[in-house]
């Protein structure tokens, strides 16, 4: 007879909120490998998502659940309300980011208590003041509390867990899928983007979020504007703060191009001189792995999850510290054999990492765990 798959006849629900980035392209990444494991997989989360990362094109059912990136009561009662609905006959429930943890843990204390909820957390919760702080915090130990299972992206969000009375927390490293080979020359890159031949660029890839530390990279880039021959800092990406982020470039004049999402990464990574990641915190960057993996030399800072996961393979500087980010990158476009050196160290450090599958088996073990054998 032949062995029965892991999951084989288990119905599994993934939850994500409101997702441009890491979390949408982590849970797009994991389907495969759960419908091998046979488990039927169906993503709950707003329909945006599914427009932008594909679900069901890659084997997935979807159900559209709206839950937004910030707290809204009324409508999260409604995403409660369509969570339990498209979860009524899932096995299993695993919710991306503390956000849809929120939605699925109240949900779970609506329905069935008995059915296992996993929770993945990839970000901390963002900095509030007053009441707002303290709203987030019980959110935060409410909902940590009300899984049978954490995984945390990085350490401190592990160790954050447990503090926040946790049952079960496991470090579960979130990997980045490997981005395409460039489609196009360098030169030809670097042609659209309107750079003679000799001027550097730089390139940093995200969300335009207060999390990624922007503000920080146009100040850095307000230093290098001084100098003779400022290298172009290209940014790929959108999001809230794109309007104020504009605006400043444009009043002061910054060398300093916002690029919008780009569906080219990896055409651009090659072209780069340098990528940076000037962000307040990160887990497992994305941007960090593509980077690595394309062997562009890497400067980010020494935040989160970041110093564990880059080790000598980028250059790691204080996170908020504009002229030490100036300095690191500026002394990099100096010295070409040490930029070599950084990017062959980079590579070396990304073939350490857990790949797409690694990270796909950890998921099975645990629901696996939990559901115990199939059926």
């Amino acid at each position: 007879m032949a062995e029965r798959l892991p999951l084989q006849g288990r119905r599994v629900a993934q939850v994500l909120a409101t997702s441009t980035g890491g979390v949408g392209t982590h849970v797009r990444a994991v389907l495969p490998a759960l419908r091998d494991a046979g488990a039927a997989v169906r993503v709950c989360g707003p329909r945006a998502t599914e427009e932008l990362f594909g679900f069901t094109a890659a084997g997935a059912g979807f159900a559209p659940v709206g839950i937004s990136a910030g707290l809204a009561p009324a409508a999260d009662a409604r995403a409660v309300a369509a969570l339990r609905r498209a979860t009524a006959d899932a096995d299993l429930v695993h919710a991306h980011g503390l956000r849809a943890g929120l939605v699925a843990a109240a949900a779970r204390r609506l329905g069935d208590r008995a059915r296992p909820l996993v929770l993945t957390l990839h970000n901390p919760v963002p900095a509030g003041r007053g009441a707002l702080r303290r709203v987030l915090a019980l959110a935060e130990r409410a909902t940590v509390r009300g899984a049978d299972v954490v995984l945390a992206a990085s350490g401190d969000l592990a160790e954050n867990a447990w503090r926040q009375g946790a049952r079960d927390v496991r470090v579960a490293p979130v990997s980045a899928p490997p981005l395409a080979a460039p489609a196009r020359p360098a030169a030809q890159v670097r042609a659209r983007l309107g750079l003679p031949d000799g001027r550097p660029l730089v390139l940093a890839v995200g969300r335009l979020h207060p999390q990624k530390g922007y503000d920080v990279l146009l100040d850095a880039a307000a230093r290098w504007a001084a100098g003779p021959r400022p290298p172009l800092v290209a940014v790929a990406g959108d999001g809230p703060l794109h309007g104020e982020l504009a605006a400043r470039i444009a009043a002061e004049r910054l060398p300093v191009a916002l690029l919008g999402r780009r569906a080219d990464v990896a055409d651009l990574l090659a072209a780069a001189d340098v990528a940076v990641l000037p962000s307040r915190w990160e887990a497992r960057s994305l941007t960090a792995q593509e980077a690595l993996r394309a062997g562009t030399p890497l400067v980010a800072t020494r935040t989160g999850g970041l110093p564990g996961l880059l080790g000598d393979g980028a250059e790691l500087v204080p996170p908020g510290d504009a002229a030490a980010l100036a300095d690191a990158v500026s002394a990099l476009l100096a010295d070409p054999a040490r930029a070599q050196a950084l990017a062959a160290a980079g590579t070396a450090q990304a073939a350490t990492w857990p790949d797409d599958a690694a990270t796909a088996r950890q998921l099975v073990a645990v629901y696996r765990e939990l559901l115990g054998d199939p059926r």
